[in-house]
């Protein structure tokens, strides 16, 4: 049996379709951000990092507190991995508290020495990394999300944020062209849950007043995006990558399309089209 064969077995299963009948039509997509809709690479990620980090030392040292910046790379790199753990369950933490934890890892007690406005300084140079050196829209964003509101399709954005908020991706949406098509947006800092989290899914689709058999995903990411949305009771289009399967994955990492690129994805879900 076909991996999209089988993944539709496995929907129908969930559904309690009974054998003969048609799958629900489909009425809400749902897109993935991060190398999805939004390019980016390991060359804008590290030159991001090194704007928060010169900025944390910058803002510490006129308030007097001097560290090396290696000391300060440590304590964002202990950040990092304490957020992927929390990741690693299903949930996620506020940006605040992210930046935060970042602070207290370069010196215990250092969040309750400084000033709000140090503090704030710190948190402008964490989020605005990310326009110091953005990412770009793919060059099809805007063309599938327009002809797919055209169609009628309830749209929805499901992202886990890592270092860059949600408020973030909204500014930049809208500088782009891209929030206006979004009925929806989910951002695992803002709601505390991340992919592949089923949790995060069904509550978009709620927003969206949609149930899981009527609506797609569209993700890049095996792990995030498909196995997250099959196990929701999604239907997901995957976008080739190299990220890759899984080892040991099971059938719920079978996406039930898959595509090349972003501008195939309304193919793709046309022909998941109930029938």
């Amino acid at each position: 049996m076909a991996p999209a064969a089988a993944a539709d077995l496995g929907l129908v299963e969930k559904l309690g379709i009974t054998e003969g009948s048609e799958l629900p039509a489909i009425t809400t997509v749902t897109f993935d951000l991060w190398q999805t809709l939004l390019l980016d690479n390991r060359t804008l990620g590290r030159a991001r990092t090194g704007v928060r980090l010169d900025g944390a030392q910058k803002a510490l040292l006129e308030f007097g507190e001097e560290y090396d910046l290696e000391h300060i790379r440590e304590a964002y790199r202990a950040c990092f991995q304490y957020c992927r753990r929390i990741r690693e369950q299903n949930l996620d933490i506020s940006f605040r508290e992210q930046v935060e934890r970042f602070i207290e890892n370069i010196d215990e007690g250092l969040v309750a020495r400084l000033p709000i406005a140090v503090i704030e300084e710190i948190v402008r140079a964490y989020r605005d990394s990310f326009f110091v050196y953005p990412p770009r829209p793919h060059f099809d964003a805007v063309r599938v999300l327009a002809a797919l509101k055209r169609e009628g399709y309830r749209i929805g954005l499901i992202s886990n944020t890592g270092m860059t908020p949600g408020t973030a991706f909204r500014r930049f949406l809208d500088e782009h062209g891209l929030l206006e098509y979004f009925a929806a947006l989910t951002f695992s800092d803002e709601v505390k849950l991340s992919k592949p989290g089923a949790e995060i899914f069904l509550m978009t689709l709620a927003e969206l007043g949609a149930e899981p058999g009527e609506a797609v995903h569209v993700g890049d990411h095996i792990s995030n995006d498909v196995v997250g949305a099959n196990l929701a009771g999604m239907r997901t289009v995957w976008i080739e990558s190299s990220y890759g399967r899984p080892e040991g994955a099971g059938e719920e990492a079978d996406p039930h399309a898959t595509v090349t690129h972003l501008g195939k994805a309304p193919d793709a879900i046309r022909g998941l089209r109930s029938g």
